[in-house]
């Protein structure tokens, strides 16, 4: 669908202006090509009145910087309950997702570290 909303912490995180993205396809113009499908669905789904919450996607800024967006995507209605689009309220996970897998990281470090060690290591659980 076309973008009808963009409030300024959209602008902050993208660096699209209001008046830059109004009225330009969402799916077409600002999803990068292998999540398009699945973002498309996302948003059929809510349209459909079926709502999606925690939808991990990237997001790439007008400076081609990766943003990764965590999306709940909400059926719209008119006051007669018609449906006539979807709010998608998003938040910025980008520092999230960089410690997440730098937690990975260095526990697969550690783990390669004890399966390679020169010495014999164990390890004994709470119970003794």
């Amino acid at each position: 669908g076309m973008v009808n909303e963009w409030n300024n912490k959209s602008a902050a995180i993208t660096g699209f202006s209001r008046d830059e993205v109004l009225g330009r396809n969402l799916i077409q113009d600002f999803i990068t090509k292998e999540y398009q499908v699945s973002v498309k669905e996302v948003l059929d789904n809510a349209l459909h009145g079926r709502e999606t919450a925690n939808f991990e996607f990237p997001l790439y800024t007008k400076d081609q910087q990766r943003v990764e967006v965590l999306l709940n995507a909400t059926t719209r209605r008119d006051a007669a309950g018609k449906v006539v689009g979807v709010i998608g309220v998003g938040q910025d996970i980008t520092e999230r997702k960089k410690v997440e897998i730098e937690k990975t990281r260095v526990a697969q470090e550690l783990q390669t570290f004890i399966d390679t060690a020169n010495a014999p290591i164990f390890g004994i659980d709470a119970n003794g």
